[in-house]
């Protein structure tokens, strides 16, 4: 991020939750001076009054960057706060779900630089990964300024089309709640093979943790660190043997469980 254009013109945060605050966290440990920023929350959290942003004081006119960061129930609400910023030289990058660029041109004005993005709750320890979009209209700066203030809880990736944004939905944005729930299998299996629950579920935690760290620095693919682990007629394998079944395993069941949530962003989109 380039600190010192956004520092002068100013950056607004709408709305500062759980993902909002994430951000604004890191945007504060990165540099970026506390008096630069604007917030609009109807609930501004003790943590967040003492930062020193300003909170819901008048905007202003023309900043660098507004960052949309509302449930998308409430962004008819909230849009109206900074329509009068479209059609000019000031980014808007949004990080609610569901909301299409196209929703955001209507509200804000066709001329005006939209990138849409896609974070993952893991945001909230600097953990996640966001996949991100710009219009017609994003110059190469902005799509370099609105990755570096999404690296502040993550990795970034860009997309080649909105229309793949269903499919990150599916796989990274519901993603996590399907690695916790295995995490609940996994530690209730381990009870039904005598384990006390705290202890089974200390074990899974820290198993999908670590395994989730290793396959994420290791140089190998996950296939192969699998592999690694597989000693010929040994426990693993013969774990593996059930979890990879062709017909009842895991890797037909997540396909389906990824296209499920896929299909429900489409028609979620589509107003369904």
């Amino acid at each position: 991020m380039d600190i010192e254009t956004v520092a002068e013109n100013g950056l607004v945060l709408l709305g500062c939750g759980k993902m909002g605050s994430a951000m604004l966290s890191g945007w504060l440990e990165g540099g970026l001076p506390a008096g630069s920023v604007w917030v609009i929350d109807p609930q501004p959290s003790d943590w967040l009054k003492s930062t020193g942003v300003h909170i819901n004081t008048e905007l202003p006119p023309h900043p660098s960057i507004v960052l949309i960061a509302v449930k998308p129930q409430m962004m008819g609400e909230a849009l109206p706060a900074i329509a009068a910023m479209g059609n000019g030289g000031t980014l808007f990058v949004s990080v609610a779900a569901g909301t299409p660029i196209a929703a955001f041109e209507a509200a804000l004005g066709e001329q005006s630089p939209i990138v849409r993005a896609m974070p993952n709750t893991p945001a909230a320890v600097g953990k996640g990964i966001s996949a991100m979009i710009g219009n017609a209209l994003v110059k190469e700066d902005q799509l370099d300024m609105a990755e570096s203030l999404l690296e502040a809880v993550g990795q970034v990736v860009r997309l080649d089309s909105e229309d793949q944004m269903d499919a990150v939905t599916g796989v990274s944005g519901s993603g996590p709640a399907y690695v916790f729930h295995m995490i609940e299998c996994l530690a209730a299996a381990g009870e039904a093979q005598g384990l006390p629950p705290e202890l089974a579920m200390q074990l899974a935690k820290a198993t999908v943790a670590g395994s989730g760290a290793l396959a994420e620095t290791a140089d190998e693919t996950p296939a192969q660190l699998r592999v690694n682990v597989t000693s010929p007629n040994g426990t693993t394998q013969a774990g593996l043997e059930v979890l990879m079944d062709e017909v009842n395993g895991l890797p037909g069941l997540m396909e389906k469980t990824v296209a499920a949530a896929t299909e429900r962003s489409k028609e979620l989109r589509n107003g369904g």
